[in-house]
């Protein structure tokens, strides 16, 4: 039997020093977070007397990047967790390493060395606001992020040339109790008229998976003298913001409207259930849908309902993500509308124990060796982010034969590294910020006997 690793690793733009961690979702459990474990390999001789500091910083964007002028900005950064790396703390003070860090040790050498970094419980999960067709920048939301950099003293600001900044996402899970089943009742009275209109909505269950359908359970009695028209079943998405520009923005998923059975006389009645699927593959580009944060350019959901222990706590999460079942009676112009909705939880399933923390796990004593993959985190431009529609005519193929192709891609190829260099020189004498936007590939897997030391160490 194999036992794998699997790690992420994020380098500095100057090669000194790199960022080794076993996952980049953890997990809120309301009662606790999952730690940040890891391991920071540093070149001694460039460190110098300096030191190594990590840190979790928390980046709330209310604003559009493109409107950021004269040094307004439309983001908020909370340093949340941080801690020394280099030099090392004493060793009566430090936690005992877990399993991949004991291996990255060993693989890494003498430069490695630990950390561990602990987040706080009353914090927002990653959750990003879907931009327009049109809007370029970094979306509106929440992001988390793991910073490793050298300074001279804490209060340093980092260095763009020798710090890591590897983007993290927090996540909440479903509970594995389904509670009791939602429901809710109205009634409305009309003026000089007898009788009351009764509405009763119920839901199958109280959670839902994402992509799941949603059952919407409809009872209408009718003691008044008015007459119900249509009947229409919604599924809305409540997002409202705490920071910055406080609101809050509705957006309907999925809806259906029907007449069947319809008109419904006094003192009759009316059941029916209308089945609902919310999923963001229906508005792949209607601006303001909450979805979950992103590490890379692949697909996501809609964000996941906001949990939290204390209802006081709302405020401290920036944007709350909610769900509910909205049905409306329409008894037309004269008898006016009676609408009620019903709460729910959408959220990811919580994954197997195995996923979540297969890197902290212990190999049995069975095991004969251990597979290591590592996994390179780079930047990724903004081109990478278009769809082929959105790209110009110079990236499309324009039929030319292999000669000339091969020609102009090495002119290509040329001129992109001479631009390349300029623009490296022109962000070195700026200062300009990463891209938070990140790609991944996966670069070197070693597979190692448990009874052989690791020596190599990076390039």
């Amino acid at each position: 039997m194999v036992f794998s690793f699997h790690v992420y690793r994020k380098s500095a733009p100057n090669g000194k020093v790199s960022v080794y961690v076993g996952r980049r979702d953890y997990t809120d459990h309301l009662t606790h977070v999952d730690p940040i474990d890891g391991m920071v390999w540093l070149e001694r001789d460039y460190v110098g007397d300096r030191k190594v500091l990590a840190q979790v910083v928390m980046t709330y964007r209310y604003g559009r990047e493109e409107d950021e002028v004269m040094g307004l900005t439309f983001a908020r950064e909370v340093v949340v967790a941080a801690v020394q790396v280099y030099p090392p703390p004493p060793p009566h003070s430090t936690t005992p390493l877990t399993t991949l860090q004991e291996r990255l040790q060993k693989k890494l050498g003498n430069n490695a060395f630990p950390f561990r970094l602990s987040q706080p419980r009353c914090a927002p999960a990653s959750v990003s606001l879907q931009q327009g067709k049109d809007e370029t920048g970094r979306p509106c939301g929440v992001n988390w992020e793991l910073r490793v950099y050298v300074a001279s003293t804490a209060d340093d600001q980092p260095h763009r040339r020798s710090c890591v900044r590897l983007l993290i996402r927090r996540r909440q899970y479903a509970a594995t109790k389904q509670g009791r089943k939602p429901a809710a009742s109205c009634s409305k009275e009309f003026l000089l008229s007898p009788g009351k209109l009764h509405l009763h909505v119920t839901l199958d269950r109280q959670i839902y998976y994402h992509e799941e359908k949603v059952v919407v359970g409809v009872k209408v009695v009718n003691q008044s003298n008015k007459q119900v028209r249509r009947v229409k079943a919604s599924i809305v998405q409540l997002v409202d913001v705490a920071l910055g520009p406080t609101g809050q923005l509705r957006n309907t998923l999925a809806s259906v409207e029907s007449q069947d059975g319809c008109p419904v006389v006094p003192g009759a009645g009316l059941s029916r259930s209308f089945t609902l699927t919310p999923s963001l593959r229906h508005h792949p580009h209607r601006r303001g849908v909450a979805m979950d944060g992103r590490l890379k350019a692949e697909e996501t959901n809609l964000a996941s309902s906001t949990l939290f222990t204390n209802p006081e706590h709302r405020d401290q999460f920036g944007i709350v993500v909610s769900y509910v079942a909205r049905v409306k009676l329409t008894m037309g112009t004269l008898g006016g509308e009676l609408v009620t909705e019903v709460p729910f939880t959408l959220m990811n399933p919580a994954p197997d124990n195995t996923e979540v923390c297969g890197a902290e796990s212990k190999p049995e004593a069975s095991d004969k060796s251990t597979r290591m993959v590592i996994e390179e985190c780079r930047r990724m431009s903004q081109s990478d982010l278009l769809v082929p529609s959105q790209k110009s005519e110079d990236s499309l193929d324009t039929g030319l034969d292999d000669t000339q192709q091969k020609a102009g891609a090495g002119e290509q190829k040329a001129s992109e590294q001479r631009e390349g260099r300029e623009q490296e020189g022109d962000r070195e004498q700026h200062g300009e910020r990463d891209e938070a936007k990140e790609d991944s590939r996966v670069e070197d897997v070693f597979t190692t006997d448990p009874t052989q030391p690791l020596t190599s160490a990076p390039q």
